[in-house]
This record gives structure tokens, C-alpha cells and sequence, in this order.
């Protein structure tokens, strides 16, 4: 199905691939401080007021609040961005590219829910984290590819890529459809009007990114006072920007000079700032609890099940064929790999729960469900790639 990977993709991978390495140190790095005589430092670092306005327009949150709400606000644009492009001209513009990772993703987002629904069933109150397990953290997963180096086929990157991105697709909706708490019609109307000039730029073929800067800002403040959560501004922002104006790519052109601020900045704060799990009293049977545990097994069981068992199926029946260069261990090394779910997980598992104690178990389910399925995908793709006796430590140095 991939027989060669365009350039833009290439520079996405390897950037991508480095930003998740880094992720994994910054996750850590939380876990140690949150266990640490630094541990009130962090949470009064997290809730660090910080006010900006201009005249009567100000918004007053705690620096978790705004990592969260505007950091990843441009996360969410750049995973527009990617979006877009991978449906006008990538892995997603063509039903013969984008049948099996949207067939494995569709069982990758539905049978994780599931299995949380079902471990959770009797309680509505953790019964709203139904959503956090569907998720696939692209960053954490091509940050463990990079420790197998250049013997992991093109296709399969590609195609892990192809199913975060539809994934990416799945929990937008998701937040928009059942996060959403309660909207302010005036607020919203002001957002529909800054993205109807963002349209008529497009329209326009304006190419010059800071008009298209500016009112996304001002998008972002709308939608943040609407109700609706404030990073799905990006996603919309995103649609608006053009693929080819006047003989440039804007597109490309912003996706690029994103990546790095994304994937060496943003992602690695809000993994620090989310990622510190307190286990002061935590025992056993509280890992075990039907929220940390439909978390772990939706991720581990849901992901691996979804993605791999209907993946098999539709190969098998001649709905779609097995992408070029792979085969079925390595597919089913990738459906692990998917079951990172750590960044777009925790995100979730904020807009779930506002009680802290649900939220440090949601941290704990996340964590120990990615932990496990990247050491499994890690160690399960090592030895179905050729040349799989190489050293971990010389893989590193050629990732």
C-alpha cells in the first residue's frame, strides 16, 4: 500500500519520533517530582495564577488551566493541520490508502470504550471516562519506532500514523459531542463570525500566515468564554487554512515551523504538568479500581483487539490488503504500540473528572496501561523486524 513516503512525512516522522523521546523524559520527571520533597513546589507551580487581558476582557486561570486550555490549544492546531493534509493529498485521500487504518481505528476507539463501559457500568460518576482509553498518543509511539531505528518499514510508520490521525479525528468529536458542559450563544456567535473571515481569507487565496494567526487567537477566546472547550478553536482554525495560495503552501508552510514548538515544547509541558501521579497511599487494590483498571485494560486489551483482531479480518477478506513491507507480527507489534494512549488520554481524562482523586486514578490507569503496551510493542516489533539481534543501545543511536 506505501511505497514510498513524501518528504513532508518523512521530516514529520523523525521530528515526531525525537519530540516523543523527549515526552517520555518529561513524564517520568513529573512522576519523580510528584513523589519528591519538591511535590508542593510542583502543585503550587500548577496553580500559579496567571491573568492577561486587555481592557474589560481578562482571563484569570492557574497555569494548569492554561497549559491545558491554550498550549494545547496549538497542539490541537497543528493536529488540524495534519489532518487536512493527510485527507486532501496523504495516507487518507484515497479509500485504497486510508481502508485499513480507518477500519483499525474505528476498532481501536470502539472496543476500548467498551471495555471501560463495561467495568464501570455501575458507576455514572467514572462512567464519564468512557472516552480516555480510545485514545493513541503518536508522539509516545514513533518515539518508541525511533528505538528500533531504520529497520521499522516506512509502511508501518505510515500506517500507525494513518490510524493516530483518524483516532486525532475520533476525539475531537468526542470532546465536542460530550465534554461540552454549556454554551454561551453570544460567545459562540462571535466564533462563528471570526471563523467565517478565516473562511473568506481562504477564499481569498491569502497566503500570509499572521492574519490567519491573529483571528485564530481571537477564535480561541471566543470559544474559550462559549463553554465549548477552548482547544477545539485550533481544530476548526486549522480547516480554514489553505493547502495552495498564490504558488505557496501555507499548510505545509505553518505545519513545519509548528512541529518543533509542538513536539520540544508543548507536548513535553503538558506531559510534565499532567503526568505527576502522587502514590502517597496508594496500594494495590486502588490500581485495580474499576477506573484505573478499564482504563489499562482498554488500552492494553481494547487497543491490541480493536485495531489488530479487524485489521486481520479485513485482510483476510479481501476488504483491503496488507501494506507492502509488513506483515501480520509486525501489524500486530503496531496495534500495541497504538495503545499508548498518554497524551490525548490525560487530556480527556482532565475534561472528565474534576475531582482530583478520580484524576490522579485516571493518571495511574494511563500510565500504567502506556507503560506496558510500549514495553510489549517495543520488544514484540524488535523480533519480527530483521536484524532484531542488534543491541537497544546502538538502536538509539540510530534513531
Amino acid at each position: 500500500m506505501v511505497t514510498a513516503i513524501a518528504p513532508a512525512l518523512r521530516d514529520f516522522l523523525q521530528k515526531e519520533s525525537a519530540g516523543g523521546i523527549l515526552l517520555m523524559g518529561a513524564a517520568l520527571l513529573a512522576v519523580v517530582v510528584a513523589n519528591s520533597p519538591l511535590a508542593p513546589l510542583y502543585r503550587d507551580w500548577l496553580a500559579l495564577p496567571v491573568v492577561a487581558g486587555i481592557g474589560g476582557a481578562v482571563i484569570d486561570k492557574p497555569l494548569i488551566l492554561w497549559i491545558n486550555d491554550g498550549l494545547m490549544a496549538v497542539f490541537f492546531f497543528l493536529v488540524g493541520l495534519e489532518v487536512k493534509r493527510e485527507i486532501l493529498t496523504g495516507q487518507l485521500s484515497s479509500w485504497r490508502k486510508a481502508s485499513l487504518p480507518l477500519i483499525m481505528a474505528i476498532g481501536g476507539m470502539a472496543l476500548p470504550a467498551a471495555i471501560f463501559a463495561a467495568l464501570n457500568w455501575g458507576d455514572p460518576e467514572t462512567l464519564r471516562g468512557w472516552a480516555i482509553p480510545a485514545a493513541t498518543d503518536i508522539a509516545f509511539a514513533l518515539g518508541v519506532l525511533a528505538l528500533l531505528g531504520s529497520r521499522v518499514p516506512v509502511a508501518l510508520k505510515a500506517t500507525l500514523l494513518a490510524v493516530a490521525v483518524i483516532d486525532d479525528i475520533g476525539a475531537i468529536t468526542v470532546i465536542a459531542l460530550f465534554y461540552t458542559e454549556s454554551v454561551a450563544t453570544d460567545m459562540l456567535i462571535g466564533g462563528a463570525v471570526t471563523l467565517a473571515a478565516m473562511f473568506a481569507l481562504n477564499r481569498a487565496r491569502v497566503a500570509d500566515s499572521w492574519p490567519y494567526v491573529l483571528l485564530t487567537v481571537i477564535l480561541w477566546v471566543f470559544v474559550l468564554k462559549s463553554g465549548v472547550h477552548a482547544t477545539l478553536a485550533g481544530v476548526a482554525a486549522a480547516m480554514m487554512i489553505p493547502l495552495k495560495a498564490r504558488g505557496q503552501e501555507p499548510l505545509i508552510r505553518m505545519e513545519h515551523a509548528l512541529h518543533y514548538y509542538v513536539a520540544f515544547l508543548i507536548i513535553p509541558i503538558f506531559g510534565f504538568a499532567n503526568a505527576g501521579v502522587d502514590f502517597t497511599g496508594v496500594a494495590l487494590s486502588d490500581m485495580l479500581a474499576p477506573l484505573p483498571l478499564g482504563i489499562a485494560l482498554g488500552l492494553l486489551i481494547g487497543k491490541q483487539v480493536g485495531i489488530f483482531g479487524l485489521g486481520w479480518v479485513a485482510i483476510k477478506s479481501g476488504i483491503t490488503s496488507m501494506p507492502e513491507g509488513m506483515n501480520f507480527r509486525q501489524l500486530h507489534a503496531m496495534s500495541l504500540l497504538a495503545a499508548i494512549g498518554f497524551t490525548m488520554s490525560l487530556f480527556i481524562g482532565n475534561l472528565a473528572f474534576a475531582d482530583p482523586a478520580l484524576v490522579n486514578q485516571v493518571k495511574i490507569g494511563v500510565l500504567s496501561g502506556s507503560l506496558v503496551a510500549a514495553l510489549a510493542g517495543y520488544f514484540l516489533l524488535k523480533s519480527a523486524l530483521p536484524n532484531a539481534a542488534q543491541s537497544a543501545p546502538k538502536e538509539l543511536a540510530n534513531a
